[in-house]
């Protein structure tokens, strides 16, 4: 990636690091919130709530303070995270997950789907840019030998 292009980048990186970071720390005030409203009683399921809170609220602070050389591993983290606190809340909703089966009328079930679903496609963008940026900038940064003329 050229210099101009990896500069007019940066805008839209940080952003979607500010945007991903929010989306983690979201999820994790839900999941605290709704801890302190009942879930913590749950068994498995409110100590579950508990480490999606605290995953989340790291998650959120390394996508913020995360060197760009490591942002693409951290934001594909917090996308799994995100991706998989929805797959739980859908199967918990549709089968029932550890014994428990939730309902769409349960207090944040909407807000939920979207901070996550939300969330998870976000981040899953982070990662991809990254992704993408540093292996070109690590491509064009190795020299080859030079060319020898006969």
């Amino acid at each position: 990636m050229n210099r101009s292009r990896a500069q007019s980048a940066r805008p839209l990186l940080l952003l979607l690091r500010v945007v991903g970071a929010g989306l983690l720390a979201a999820m994790a005030g839900i999941h605290l919130y709704l801890w302190n409203s009942g879930y913590s009683t749950l068994p498995w399921i409110g100590p579950l709530f508990l480490v999606n809170v605290v995953a989340g609220l790291l998650l959120a602070v390394a996508v913020l303070v995360a060197p760009r050389r490591g942002l693409a591993a951290v934001a594909a983290l917090g996308a799994l995270l995100q991706a998989g606190t929805l797959g739980a809340l859908m199967l918990a909703t549709w089968v029932g997950l550890l014994g428990f089966v939730e309902s769409t009328r349960a207090p944040l079930f909407w807000p939920s789907v979207f901070v996550e679903a939300a969330g998870a496609v976000v981040l899953a963008l982070l990662a991809a840019l990254e992704f993408r940026g540093t292996r070109a900038s690590g491509a064009s940064s190795s020299t080859a030998p030079p060319m020898r003329s006969s």
